[in-house]
């Protein structure tokens, strides 16, 4: 028989204490988000559709996207056991330098459309974090006011060759001069992809107003707000705006794009150079032959070919063949701190974090993106804690295991 007793006051006491409540909203928002898709939930909820999906969609059918995403997730790790991690190391060294993760901030275009912090919430948090930030040639704030608000961090810049030649060479001159040490020569955009999320919501660079943007716009007008009472878009390198974000890209990109102009931007660049948006081994090893210093394996967050490589499934072979030339970056779907492990065990040097920024930023601002860090961060710690190593150094492929649903046919030709 179990023996009953009346409670005495002071037995109740312990149970009945309340948590004084806090009237500071966007932290209680930002705290209650435990993952990167719980920022992407409220980041829906507080940002127009438009925007919103820019951020979030991808090209065409979005396979690209769902696929590499679906890769991360289908990794199997595998743990050791009786090691002392009671401090983990998660320092790791990256082209020249120094990071405090092993994951730094992608460049994305029209950064302040997301929310009107932008880029200068992103350098600022990276800085802040020890982690590298890069701007776009996209980006929506200058090359000098995002070293203004990050003086003693990290910068590197993404690179478009455009049609104008000269606008590229001047923006490269300029991030040398503001001291950014890495660029970021992009391969994969010689046109714009077909972003059919932006072509149905009528996305346009500056926004149009129409009744369903209105209808849309009625619950956020905090978002409306921000966007009016402070300064127009500006980007780093585009003087004049309008039209939809396919007809920018495509008066910005260059088709006629080759080897001759990689070789005279890095005649230009007085630092690291890394080619973005490889997909295959063929051209790693071409890249890792001109003695480039980094290959960054990337499908532009699946918004350009759809049904291109996924990035993560490449990175063995890749790293395999030219690893010990060159430094193989990766990209496209990285959504936690374990998929960030997971790369580096089967050998990156480093990732890049695109949309897990902006999911931050548009749920909090700088806030946000500090949460995003945060959450990245504690989930990197606690895999290589459970996986039972120390540091960055000792993740290795025998740690993963990457099972794929999706396999190639081999097709015998005569």
């Amino acid at each position: 028989m179990v023996q009953r007793q009346f409670p005495r006051p002071s037995e109740l006491k312990e149970f009945m204490t309340f948590q004084k409540p806090s009237f500071d909203f966007v932290g209680n928002r930002l705290n209650s988000a435990l993952t990167i898709y719980d920022l992407r939930t409220i980041a829906k909820r507080r940002t127009p559709a438009a925007a919103f999906d820019y951020t979030d969609g991808a090209a065409e059918g979005e396979l690209s996207l769902a696929r590499a995403r679906k890769a991360f997730e289908d990794v199997e790790f595998h743990p050791g056991i009786l090691h002392d991690v009671s401090h983990v190391d998660t320092t790791t060294e990256v082209l020249g330098g120094t990071s405090a993760m092993p994951f730094g901030i992608a460049p994305t275009g029209f950064t302040r459309l997301m929310q009107t912090e932008g880029e200068i919430a992103g350098a600022g948090a990276a800085a802040a974090a020890g982690i590298p930030f890069t701007l776009s040639t996209l980006g929506t704030s200058s090359i000098e006011d995002v070293r203004a608000a990050a003086p003693g961090g990290r910068l590197w810049f993404q690179l478009y060759v455009m049609r104008q030649r000269e606008i590229s060479y001047g923006l490269v001159e300029r991030a040398a001069k503001a001291g950014f040490d890495t660029l970021f020569f992009t391969v994969d955009t010689p046109v714009a992809g077909a972003r059919l999320r932006d072509k149905r919501n009528g996305f346009s660079i500056p926004p149009h107003l129409t009744m369903k943007t209105l209808l849309n716009a009625i619950p956020r007008p905090w978002w409306w707000y921000d966007f009016l009472t402070t300064p127009k878009l500006e980007f780093a390198s585009l003087s004049s705006t309008g039209g939809t974000v396919g007809e920018l890209l495509d008066s910005a990109m260059d088709p006629s794009i080759n080897y001759e102009d990689l070789k005279i931007i890095r005649e230009m660049w007085p630092g690291k150079i890394v080619i973005k948006g490889v997909q295959n081994l063929e051209d790693s090893k071409k890249l890792a032959d001109l003695g480039v210093d980094g290959i960054l394996l990337s499908n532009h967050g699946g918004r350009q070919l759809d049904r291109a490589p996924v990035p993560f499934h490449l990175l063995p072979e890749v790293v395999r063949e030219v690893g010990k030339d060159t430094e193989v970056m990766v990209d496209t779907g990285i959504m936690n701190g374990a998929d960030i492990v997971a790369s580096i065990a089967l050998g990156a040097k480093f990732t890049l974090i695109g949309r897990a920024y902006l999911y931050g930023l548009m749920a909090g601002g700088r806030r946000g993106v500090d949460r995003t860090i945060e959450i990245l961060s504690d989930e990197v710690r606690r895999t290589m804690k459970l996986l039972q190593v120390e540091n960055i150094q000792e993740l290795e492929p025998k740690h993963v295991t990457q099972l794929r649903e999706l396999q190639p046919v081999q097709v015998h030709r005569p």
